[in-house]
């Protein structure tokens, strides 16, 4: 994507996030852009446009004016995952229930291996509003692709600002179907299931994107 792309999708995906009910008043995304990143305002999502987003250097020290403060755990992610190009932070309601009762997601059906082998949850249960407890919850994250954050909602990462919002829907399927099958002996896939799925998400997780923004 050009620079303008990026933006553009950017405020795209915060807007996706608000209209399939991931956040309300609160959330996020950024894009990475070279050394720096664009990153939504504390606004609405649903309400942010291209004109709304604040630049930030990627090895910043503090915050720019107009910058959320929770923007220190996407700059972590960034710091600690060259891999990553975008971030998607939100609260659906279903990662405050799952988080509160597990430590960690395993893959029960196939999409929920887009997440990662597995999901953390990151504790304490604090707003990650300073470069230390933004890193912590990077070094949690570690590999995967998505975080739950104890009475925090959640974090997902992608190669665009649409694949993060993707994983971010999948995140809320998983967490409803981690909760459903609560007390029962629920198995996760084997190994091997895992990576056959993995191996085939690039398109599909375009593909959900796609169907994700034209329902918007």
């Amino acid at each position: 994507m050009t620079d303008t792309e990026v933006h553009e999708q950017t405020a795209l995906a915060a807007r996706v996030l608000a209209h399939h009910g991931l956040v309300t008043a609160f959330g996020h995304v950024s894009a990475r852009l070279g050394g720096k990143i664009v990153v939504t305002p504390p606004t609405a999502p649903g309400l942010v446009r291209t004109a709304d987003l604040v630049t930030v250097d990627v090895d910043a020290d503090e915050l720019p004016p107009g910058a959320a403060p929770e923007t220190w755990a996407h700059l972590a992610v960034y710091r600690a995952r060259p891999d990553v190009a975008a971030v998607a932070r939100a609260q659906p309601e279903s990662a405050f229930a799952a988080a509160a009762v597990t430590h960690e997601l395993m893959p029960l059906h196939g999409q929920a291996t887009w997440l990662g082998r597995r999901v953390p949850v990151h504790e304490p249960a604090r707003l990650l509003r300073d470069p230390e407890r933004a890193a912590a919850a990077a070094r949690t994250l570690a590999d995967a692709d998505a975080l739950l954050l104890r009475g925090n909602g959640a974090l997902t990462v992608g190669d665009s600002p649409g694949t993060a919002v993707a994983r971010m829907w999948l995140l809320d399927a998983a967490c409803r179907v981690h909760l459903a099958v609560a007390g029962h002996q629920a198995r996760a896939l084997d190994p091997d299931d895992i990576e056959a799925w993995r191996e085939a998400a690039p398109p599909l997780l375009e593909r959900l994107w796609r169907h994700l923004a034209d329902s918007s």
